[in-house]
């Protein structure tokens, strides 16, 4: 992602917390549940948790609104973005696919392509970041917005057709289930919930949304002259839109899982106001330490989101104890040692969300900046 600039210091703290808060959430400490505002919602419904993937989404779209602002032919332009988002997907995939070997009656073998999972995290990104670029290139703010709007009313519309007819949105029932077992068949799903893939294909459309809503909301930023009229206008569209999106879960109801069009409202609406209350508190003021730890997540949040996700699956690999990785062994001995129960757990993830920022930490301090 490109850096903003320095004048929008609220941005570079937005996304730092996004990836800040990533980590926490994907890398919960073993030997506890969790508090459950760490937990994702097991279907409809929302956590703090909910909030943190479409965030990230969200500061993607920011950071375009920089990273476009420059003038570059249309052919440059098409083969930077279809470059970018070919890599953060094979990136996305790669990770899913590590170690490439797995433990079978005592031998290791290689994880076969067929049993590796296609989509994810980095692959949703992947897709939003294209599908946003394309008609942040071509289209004005307000056709912008018209898109957005088409989006969620067709999402739901698709939804609701091509559902089973009992249960268009029950994990198995829903049209993106169907679309992602025919097309890209179970083995190459999300092994947690019985051939339902939380980032599936079909719900790339409603997700792009947050990334073109966090593109607006920075281009609006850099074009007004007023900051204090922007960012009380800003506050208040957030609190429309979390009206908004409540308002509609009542008849779509909010799901992180199946990103249904009211969760993506009640979600820009939450960052519009959080950015706001950023930039009211951060904009003409000199950087802090505080500010300073969640700008180095910010510098390089592809590589450190990475490497979080690869380092703990190596600590995972690692035995210390017959079917009990290093990582487990951390959080039951260390963490849960320190502090029972869900507190310990939550130490366990902070704790290492801290050995990720070293590693933004070192690569701030060599001036080394990662952009595909």
């Amino acid at each position: 992602m490109t850096t903003p600039a320095p004048r929008f210091l609220s941005l570079d703290v937005f996304r730092g917390l996004t990836v800040c808060l990533m980590i926490v959430v994907n890398t919960a400490g073993p030997g506890a549940e969790a508090y459950a505002p760490m937990v994702h919602a097991p279907w409809f419904g929302f956590t703090a948790a909910d909030a943190v993937f479409p965030s990230f989404l969200f500061a993607v779209g920011c950071s375009m609104a920089f990273a476009f602002s420059r003038p570059i032919p249309t052919g440059d332009f098409m083969s930077k973005v279809l470059r970018r988002a070919a890599l953060i997907f094979l990136l996305g995939f790669l990770m899913y696919w590590f170690p490439f070997v797995r433990k079978l009656d005592g031998h290791w073998t290689l994880i076969p392509f067929a049993d590796t999972r296609v989509m994810g995290v980095l692959q949703r990104i992947a897709l939003c970041y294209a599908l946003a670029a394309f008609a942040a290139r071509w289209l004005s703010p307000r056709l912008i917005v018209v898109l957005s709007v088409v989006l969620l009313l067709g999402y739901w519309a698709i939804l609701l057709a091509f559902g089973d007819p009992v249960a268009p949105l029950s994990k198995l029932g829903n049209a993106g289930t169907h679309l992602d077992l025919w097309l890209l068949g179970k083995n190459h799903l999300y092994r947690k919930d019985g051939g339902f893939d939380p980032e599936g294909l079909l719900g790339t459309l409603p997700s792009t949304v947050n990334v073109l809503a966090g593109y607006l909301a920075a281009r609006f930023l850099k074009e007004t002259s007023d900051a204090r009229r922007a960012t009380i206008g800003m506050a208040l569209t957030g609190l429309a839109l979390i009206a908004g999106g409540l308002a509609w879960g009542l008849v779509f109801p909010i799901a992180k899982k199946l990103w249904t069009s009211s969760f993506v409202l009640l979600t820009v609406g939450l960052d519009l106001v959080l950015l706001a209350a950023l930039i009211a508190v951060l904009e003409g003021r000199k950087p802090n330490a505080a500010i300073r730890f969640f700008q180095v997540f910010g510098l390089n949040p592809l590589v450190i989101y990475l490497f979080s996700e690869l380092f703990v699956t190596v600590l995972g690999m690692v035995e210390v104890a017959p079917g009990r990785g290093l990582y487990a062994w951390i959080g039951v001995h260390v963490f849960q040692a320190l502090a029972p129960g869900a507190l310990g757990s939550l130490l366990c993830a902070i704790g290492y969300m801290l050995v990720c920022w070293l590693l933004g930490y070192v690569m701030d301090r060599r001036r080394i900046v990662v952009k595909l």
